[in-house]
C-alpha cells in the first residue's frame, strides 16, 4: 500500500527524522529514556497509576512511599548485584530459543 502525504506534513516529518539523528537529540533524549524507565518502573511494581485513597495529601503520602519502595527495590539490587536493566523476551520468544536449543 502506498500512502501519499500533503507536501507540509511529510516535508515536517523528513525534518523530524532528521533531526532525531543529530547527537544534541540523543543526548536529550537519552535522559528522558532514563525516566520513563524509572516511571515504568512505578507502574508495574507500586501500581501508582491509580490512586488508592482520594484527597490529594493522601496521594502525595502514597507516592512519597511508591518512590521511596523503588529507591529500596533499586538498593538491592545495586547490593546484591542483580541487574534489572534486561528487557523482556515474549513468550514466542523462549519457546524460538526451545526449538533452536
Amino acid at each position: 500500500m502506498l500512502t501519499l502525504r500533503p507536501r507540509e506534513p511529510h516535508e515536517a516529518l523528513v525534518r523530524a527524522r532528521a533531526e532525531q539523528k543529530t547527537e544534541t537529540w540523543k543526548a536529550k533524549y537519552a535522559l528522558r529514556a532514563g525516566v520513563e524507565g524509572t516511571i515504568n518502573q512505578a507502574l508495574d511494581i507500586t501500581g501508582i497509576r491509580r490512586a488508592r485513597y482520594r484527597g490529594l495529601p493522601k496521594v502525595r503520602l502514597q507516592h512519597a512511599f511508591s518512590a521511596t519502595a523503588l529507591n529500596v527495590i533499586r538498593l538491592d539490587a545495586y547490593w546484591t548485584g542483580h541487574d534489572r536493566h534486561h528487557t523482556r523476551r515474549s513468550r514466542l520468544e523462549h519457546l524460538a530459543y526451545r526449538l533452536t536449543a
